[in-house]
């Protein structure tokens, strides 16, 4: 409760000031994330992994031993030894130099096209959650808006993606562009259904009774209370956009070789499998099979903070662990 001069007054009367507050809740914050992890260990895996990849990516230019992009045809093909700790591939590019540079440019797209597409799925889905059931014209609106995400959701995701980058050009904007279009019906339908749920709420009629308008009712009582389903799915849809530009990649819709990219580079190195040159596709699917699995713990964590009831159960299995 906030008292004079913006304090914030506790339930035992003290008087905190706003700072005060925020390290509270920072606090209390900190302690929920480790009571999770507590109580499910595995989650900890994920943000060990993504941190991992993360900070390969960052020092990839201090800590790869090659150029990424130089070839050496002295070296076609090397099988993993001293020289190169994870072999060569067909064009005698390092494979681990390659890998580490790799994340640069698929975890890129992926936030991008992740931000991009919440961004706009979000805010559209809680007006059209708000508005729906509401006077005609607004009513038409939702229904306009949600007979146009039933047809994008339609299309194979794949194949709509493939179509958009043939449109656009193939480059990284491109697959951005693709991943942000695929990802807005995800949010926009997720956003209404807790938007829908919330609305009726008592606090929420009590501001329109109050005389807030519904730009401040969506931004102060409604957007806070349903924005946790969304953050949840955040890093399963980045996990998931990194798959899909890989995916991209891998029939050649995506990035521009020889630009180091997990899809890309399995999609040169599974040719040569079949003559028992297994390392140059198998090291990057390890790689980018770890990044996609890390991101959905890290989004099956944050789904646990985010609801109650089962971090009711999590509290009790740490309790009893």
């Amino acid at each position: 409760m906030s008292g004079p001069s913006g304090t914030i007054v506790s339930a035992g009367g003290l008087s905190l000031p706003p700072r005060a507050g925020r390290r509270s809740r920072w606090r209390s914050r900190g302690s929920l994330f480790l009571l999770v992890l507590h109580g499910r260990p595995s989650f900890a895996l994920g943000y060990v992994i993504v941190t991992a990849v993360m900070t390969c990516a960052i020092l990839a230019p201090w800590i790869a031993p090659y150029d990424p992009v130089t070839a050496n045809p002295d070296v076609y093909l090397s099988p993993p030894g001293f020289s190169h700790w994870l072999g060569t591939d067909n064009t005698g590019m390092d494979i681990l130099s390659r890998i580490l540079f790799a994340p640069r440019t698929d975890l890129t797209i992926a936030v991008l096209g992740t931000a991009l597409s919440a961004m706009v799925g979000i805010p559209l889905g809680a007006i059209v959650g708000y508005y729906e059931g509401r006077s005609l014209a607004r009513r038409t609106f939702s229904v306009l808006v949600m007979r146009a995400a039933d047809v994008l959701q339609a299309f194979p995701v794949f194949v709509f993606a493939i179509a958009l980058v043939a449109v656009f050009g193939q480059s990284i904007i491109s697959v951005v562009v693709a991943i942000a279009f695929v990802n807005i019906p995800i949010y926009l339908r997720l956003m209404r259904s807790q938007v829908l749920s919330i609305r009726g709420m008592r606090y929420v009629d009590a501001a329109f009774v109050a005389g807030s308008s519904d730009f401040a009712i969506l931004r102060r009582h409604i957007l806070p209370n349903a924005i946790a389903a969304a953050l949840a799915q955040l890093s399963v849809n980045i996990g998931w956009s990194v798959l899909l530009t890989a995916g991209l990649s891998f029939v050649g819709a995506g990035v521009v070789a020889p630009t180091p990219e997990w899809g890309s580079m399995i999609a040169t190195g599974y040719q040569n499998v079949t003559t028992g040159q297994w390392w140059p596709s198998v090291f990057p699917g390890v790689a980018l099979g770890l990044t996609v699995f890390g991101f959905a713990l890290i989004g099956n964590s944050i789904e646990v903070m985010a609801d109650p009831a089962q971090l009711r159960l999590v509290g009790r299995a740490g309790k009893g662990g």
